[in-house]
């Protein structure tokens, strides 16, 4: 089983934090579905087997038309085989949905919204620039649920200078009120290039505290625990039976296509990624070239990622599962790196998997680098 992921670079409002790849410029949204097409025409080599998730990410993908929709669907139905059962994600906005827009998506197979909620709090959308309210917010999941469609998942972005505990805490009771079964949870993390950096390095903003974050991370973790949620990924939290079976590929090492300006593929033996600009790629693709860069991953840049993205899951890692993919030398840096690591409680031994523990698990990215090796 595989996956295709499609970015849609458009958006109405640039959020101060976001450094993914966007445009404002929506006006080109029809010039961008027809490369896009034609990119799933180049790109349909690929990967083979069934497809067993779809996920239109972004950018924006709430803002594309029925027409947009029926033309990429249709061209991904002819050139890739889709599973019967495939997840089929759509990314969207809070102030793209209504009632009979959300009908219609799940008329086209979408079954899975992804719904960028970020906070309930109108003070920290209008700090973060986002383009909704807390109004709309509440509207998208009443009528996403009366629509039929269940399987959601909501962001919540916490750590942001303004946002109090009792605030978190409302947050995550507001969506336990939905029904909500999957919920990802983010510190605000400000990025070089984006408009929130370039606010705090003017003082016109306050910067984040990292001893909140991490305070705001227990919260979360304990609020969400509490309600029944499994916190699978340090970011991500599911009732049983709705762990995202998309980004679980992607954690699982599983070979994925990405389609459109800036989205990056996956075969193990590679990673390639689009060019991040909508007007070359459309020059390119109308010149039938997909506009991509490639990197042949070593056997020791591929033992560092499957170290990071394991040790983000609660179910770690199994040292088998380390000699296996990456032989003898590197299972026995594994169990070098991994006693002072357990004698400092960072992380424990659960029959044969190694995870990190419970209140180390703000500290994953670190401690996974622990594990990296330099060429």
């Amino acid at each position: 089983m595989s996956g295709i992921y499609i970015h849609i670079p458009f958006c109405r409002k640039a959020c101060h934090y976001c450094n993914f790849h966007f445009s404002t410029q929506i006006q080109h949204i029809d010039a961008f579905v027809e490369a896009l097409l034609k990119e799933i025409e180049l790109q349909q080599e690929y990967i083979t087997g069934p497809i067993e998730t779809l996920y239109l990410g972004g950018g924006t993908p709430s803002l594309l038309s029925s027409a947009h929709l029926d033309k990429i669907i249709e061209k991904i139905n002819t050139h890739f085989n889709l599973a019967s059962n495939i997840e089929f994600t759509l990314e969207a906005n809070p102030d793209d949905i209504d009632l009979e827009k959300t009908k219609t998506w799940k008329t086209k197979g979408i079954n899975r919204l992804s719904i960028g909620i970020q906070s309930f709090q109108d003070e920290a959308l209008a700090w973060m620039n986002r383009a909704h309210s807390t109004k709309q917010s509440h509207n998208a999941l009443e009528n996403a649920k009366a629509a039929g469609i269940h399987n959601i998942s909501t962001d919540l972005i916490y750590g942001t200078p303004h946002l109090s505990d009792q605030a978190l805490i409302k947050d995550i009771e507001i969506l336990n009120s939905y029904e909500i079964p999957h919920i990802s949870c983010y510190a605000l993390t400000v990025e070089e290039k984006t408009a929130l950096y370039s606010l705090i390095q003017k003082q016109k903003i306050e910067n984040v505290d990292a001893e909140k974050q991490a305070r705001h991370f227990e919260i979360v973790v304990d609020q969400l625990s509490n309600i029944g949620f499994e916190h699978y990924e340090i970011s991500n939290f599911a009732k049983p039976g709705h762990r995202s079976k998309h980004n679980s590929n992607y954690w699982k090492g599983i070979p994925y296509l990405g389609l459109g300006p800036s989205a990056h593929s996956f075969n193990i033996e590679s990673r390639q990624w689009n060019v991040a600009n909508n007007h070359l790629y459309i020059q390119s693709i109308s010149e039938n070239k997909v506009p991509f860069e490639v990197e042949n991953l070593e056997i020791a840049t591929r033992y560092n990622e499957y170290m990071m993205i394991s040790l983000r899951l609660l179910e770690g890692f199994k040292l088998e599962e380390i000699e296996k993919r990456f032989g003898k030398a590197y299972l026995a840096h594994t169990q070098l790196t991994l006693t002072p690591l357990i004698a400092e409680g960072k992380i424990n031994q659960s029959e044969n998997r190694f995870a990190i523990t419970k209140n180390a698990r703000f500290l994953a990215d670190g401690i996974a680098s622990d594990f990296f090796i330099v060429d």
